[in-house]
């Protein structure tokens, strides 16, 4: 079952740049940075709040290494903004499943490492009314890393 709105991607062309932003204007300041070489991106994760189910609710600032990168190319199509929304569960292989038993195509046959040691996995955008959606099973998070 879907617990939370784990995280709203935001796709940018500089990451420092949209770090500042979100610093200055909202007062938001990276919890994890971190280069995922198999999506070919460098994020960083600005923590919002925690939640009721021990996890957080973050922004996840997602700016390409690679122009063939998923991320790259969207970002080239569509410009920077909203990438995708990320709902956290405890069950990233469950809810898959049942999300698949429903009719939605799930991208990754099965779950992959994401963010902080999260597994994670997409639903296609056609199957979810335009939006990129993410599950989200969180690794324990002990301490901040940068």
């Amino acid at each position: 079952m879907l617990t939370r709105i784990d995280h709203i991607g935001i796709a940018c062309h500089d990451l420092d740049a949209t770090v500042e932003f979100y610093r200055a204007t909202y007062g938001f300041e990276v919890f994890h940075t971190e280069v995922n070489e198999e999506q070919g991106v460098r994020e960083a994760m600005l923590k919002i709040n925690e939640t009721s189910d021990g996890g957080a609710s973050y922004l996840q600032l997602l700016e390409p290494t690679r122009e063939d990168s998923a991320v790259g190319k969207w970002l080239a199509k569509n410009g920077e903004g909203v990438h995708h929304i990320a709902f956290g569960t405890a069950d990233v292989d469950g809810d898959a499943a049942a999300v698949r038993d429903k009719g939605v195509r799930v991208l990754y046959e099965q779950p992959r490492i994401g963010s902080m040691g999260s597994r994670i996995t997409f639903l296609h955008p056609k199957d979810c009314h335009g939006v990129l959606t993410e599950l989200v099973t969180s690794a324990p998070v002990e301490s901040p890393e940068h």
